[in-house]
């Protein structure tokens, strides 16, 4: 898959952290290009944005549009990370606009819920797949296909055991008011949601590295809450002792056939130590072993998204920015199913268009989960992680050819392929959906509200990140926030969403 690389900036060690994302070419902005348009041509002017001075981002990266003919295979592993949106919180309710660096179009997907059937617990199947297409609000002449995994609950006394170490960073960066306060606030409120029979252990570092509490049961909860409370920050910051330490911690207590974690409580500021592709191997090894990593960032001013991001991916966990109390409840609390239990890893998804149909595609978002279409079905390349739960959305614009929609064209618009592993196991088995092209919808109304609502969500993130494929924002935030308004219900997320567009738009017209 094709990208266009906006803001010129080095890879750094984000891209040398996905050998698939390396590979890929990357488009010029600039070149002749007719799949390269914006469908504006007024220009996206540059309003304020965060500091970048002390924050670390990658580079922003958008797909481009993909001739069907030259090659009608699009493949990316799944993402339920929600940090990206989050910081984007933070951000504009602070009064300021996000680093297009740090806007992943997924991420700001996935953070909503959606009311697509999941497999029922008593079913074989981890998840199922919901196919919808209509035409695009956003791209004249363009239509949009949602691509939707929606993952079987699991009941919480159905899970296996969980033995958790809290990795915390203690340096000095972490004194500052909504760091270390507000990792002890969150690692409280998990605690107190885990079972008895789970474990916790607790592993600090700064320029040193410590254990605060070995592995204790649940049923202690005040042994681990004490030692929670008993932190206190100072020094600098060997994340790679930290993380060595914190992984043989749960080494040594592993539970075979459990869930064995390390949650990384951090701002990402790594200054002592390994740092890039060396780390990430050790991350990968331990990860082979069956530890996994969810990483959970805090703070401002020095942040590492890039990082925080990255890590998680290949830790096979999840990744969450946590901008306050309300967010630890939802990740550690409302959603610690999905958090804690996996239902499928290394899911891949290969949506194929029907060339006869579909002119060009585009996925929008997800390009640092790029997977070679050759690599769909190699077991050894590594995919994404499904929580219990969780729900999985991808969108594309599509254009299609002349006459597509000719009343009852049986053509498929585009079959999806799931490869995923159960949890313990080492052989993917693949699920399959097809989309006619005679389900087309014939207008955005007649799409589901989780349709619409995803699209404006959508949209939106192309806009933060000043994609080229984004309609002019003084336009664009106006309409998809219509959108989104018809599409919220009384959701209470549905509706924070519609405050910050709000603000947004505020900001914009400054």
């Amino acid at each position: 898959m094709r990208w266009i690389e906006l803001n010129r900036a080095p890879l750094l060690w984000a891209l040398a952290l996905s050998p698939a994302v390396a590979a890929c070419g990357v488009v010029d902005e600039t070149a002749s290009d007719e799949s390269a348009y914006a469908p504006s041509s007024e220009p996206v002017p540059a309003p304020p944005v965060v500091d970048q001075s002390g924050e670390n981002y990658g580079p922003v990266q958008v797909n481009a549009f993909v001739d069907s003919e030259a090659d009608p295979l699009a493949t990316f592993a799944v993402d339920v990370d929600t940090g990206s949106y989050t910081l984007m919180r933070r951000d504009v309710l602070q009064g300021q606009l996000p680093v297009p660096g740090g806007v992943r179009v997924e991420e700001y997907v996935n953070f909503f819920k959606y009311a697509d059937p999941a497999p029922a617990r008593e079913s074989d199947d981890p998840f199922a797949i919901h196919l919808e297409a209509a035409p695009s609000p956003f791209g004249e002449g363009l239509h949009m296909l949602r691509v939707h995994l929606a993952g079987k609950a699991v009941h919480e006394s159905e899970r296996p055991r969980a033995n958790l170490v809290f990795l915390v960073d203690v340096s000095g960066s972490m004194a500052a008011s909504g760091k270390l306060d507000l990792v002890q606030y969150a690692l409280t409120r998990l605690t107190e949601a885990l079972r008895p029979d789970d474990t916790v252990g607790l592993v600090v570092y700064a320029g040193e590295v410590g254990t605060a509490l070995q592995p204790t049961p649940v049923s202690r909860k005040t042994a681990i809450l004490e030692a929670i409370q008993g932190l206190g920050a100072g020094g600098s910051t060997n994340g790679e002792g930290g993380i060595r330490a914190a992984y043989a911690l749960a080494g040594d207590h592993f539970i075979e056939g459990g869930i064995n974690r390390v949650f990384l409580c951090t701002d990402g500021d790594f200054n002592v130590g390994l740092t890039g592709d060396a780390l990430v191997d050790l991350i990968e090894d331990e990860r082979d072993r069956g530890i996994t990593l969810t990483t959970l960032g805090f703070g401002s001013g020095n942040y590492n998204d890039r990082d925080m991001e990255a890590l998680a991916d290949h830790g096979n966990g999840n990744y969450f920015y946590i901008d306050s109390t309300d967010e630890a409840e939802r990740a550690l609390v409302l959603d610690l199913g999905a958090t804690l239990q996996v239902i499928a890893k290394d899911a891949k998804v290969q949506v194929t268009f029907d060339p006869e149909v579909v002119r060009r595609w585009r996925l929008v978002g997800y390009e640092n989960r790029d997977v070679a279409d050759q690599d769909f079905d190699n077991d050894r390349v590594d995919g994404g992680e499904i929580g219990a739960g969780h729900r999985v959305t991808a969108f594309f614009e599509l254009e299609l050819r002349p006459g597509a929609r000719e009343v009852g064209n049986e053509a498929p618009l585009a079959s999806v392929s799931v490869r995923a592993k159960a949890p313990d196991g080492q052989r993917s088995t693949e699920t399959r959906a097809l989309l006619p092209t005679s389900a087309l919808q014939d207008h955005i109304d007649s799409a589901t509200t989780d349709f619409r609502f995803g699209a404006a969500v959508a949209e939106f993130a192309e806009v933060l990140r000043r994609s080229p494929y984004a309609e002019a924002p003084t336009r664009s935030l106006a309409d998809l926030e219509r959108l989104a308004r018809d599409a919220s219900g009384s959701d209470s997320d549905r509706e924070e969403f519609l405050d910050l567009v709000e603000r947004v738009r505020g900001l914009w017209s400054r």
